[in-house]
């Protein structure tokens, strides 16, 4: 993977906008910062190696710019789930979803279910939840997914979610299905490959069957 800067100054540049944000001085050691950014750059290189923009992957190589902010929240996010999953330590994993939410207006907690896979497209004022989530979701502005009574949806692989669009409580959000601008699934199963949408005549919540999910043209995998 290409970084925008030479690693152990990208590394430290996390430390320095930690440090900037949260200047308590409680840290990982220097040895279980290293191995967290090393793993958290390996999983950012195995998720853009399934994304479809050259921005991200060329075909041969991935990039990871720190200034291009929805490659960098998703760094952020690997980093935070990395520390808490590998060393438990629930400060500093706050801490970088604290700079996320700061910096990019992302709300997702390091212990989500984030998959291996996904992309976050221009995403202030977005909020992932703890659901269910699966490989090559989509999430842009102004989503959100969230629980009802404490119950999350389950979402499948290549789902997408565009502006403003919802996922709420207890459903199964099937395989392939796109969720429209403004968009909301409540409380109800949707099976494979369907988009919703709100009509612009109507306001009401439509659905069709497309031939071709729309995360799919993000993404070099069949979904």
């Amino acid at each position: 993977m290409k970084l925008s800067l030479p690693y152990k100054e990208f590394k430290n540049y996390v430390l320095l906008q930690i440090n900037h944000f949260f200047p308590d001085r409680q840290h990982l050691t220097p040895n279980e910062y290293n191995v967290a950014f090393d793993m958290s750059v390996e999983r950012t290189d195995y998720c853009f190696r399934h994304v479809n923009l050259e921005s991200y992957f060329c075909g041969k190589q991935t990039y990871l710019n720190h200034l291009h902010a929805n490659q960098y929240a998703v760094f952020l996010w690997f980093l935070s789930n990395t520390i808490w999953k590998e060393f438990h330590n629930e400060t500093m994993a706050n801490k970088l979803y604290c700079l996320n939410r700061a910096i990019n207006g992302l709300s997702c907690s390091y212990d989500a279910k984030m998959p291996r896979i996904f992309l976050l497209l221009h995403i202030v004022g977005t909020v992932l939840g703890k659901a269910e989530y699966s490989d090559f979701f989509v999430a842009c502005h102004g989503c959100t997914v969230g629980a009802h009574h404490g119950l999350y949806p389950k979402i499948g692989r290549g789902v997408s979610m565009l502006p403003h669009s919802s996922i709420i409580g207890s459903c199964n959000v099937g395989n392939g299905v796109s969720l429209g601008i403004n968009a909301t699934i409540y409380e109800q199963d949707i099976p494979d490959k369907t988009t919703i949408y709100v009509d612009s005549k109507t306001g009401l919540v439509r659905s069709k069957h497309p031939m071709t999910p729309w995360a799919q043209h993000l993404f070099n995998k069949e979904l």
